[in-house]
């Protein structure tokens, strides 16, 4: 008999993978934690600090997404390549 070999489909951990984690659920622990932001100071430029705060996640959230997006894009050509082989 002829036998076939297994292809393993296992979640792989890698230190990217760890890194796009982080940056996804940065975003998230940052808004919820409330009692971190729930203050007026230090105002900036007139805005109290709890709004401040808010505007700056969205584009900290932004840069942590798209880093996120390139690590994983370079991961799946690694493995891609990485299965040819």
């Amino acid at each position: 008999m002829s036998q076939t070999p297994k292809t393993s489909r296992e979640p792989v951990v890698t230190p990217a993978r760890v890194v796009i984690g982080i940056c996804l659920v940065a975003p998230f622990v940052a808004m919820l934690w409330v009692g971190s932001y729930a203050k007026t100071d230090p105002a900036f430029i007139g805005i109290p600090f709890f709004y401040w705060y808010q505007m700056a996640w969205v584009l900290i959230s932004t840069a942590l997404t798209m880093i996120a997006y390139k690590l994983w894009q370079r991961d799946q050509r690694a493995r891609k390549g990485g299965a040819g082989k």
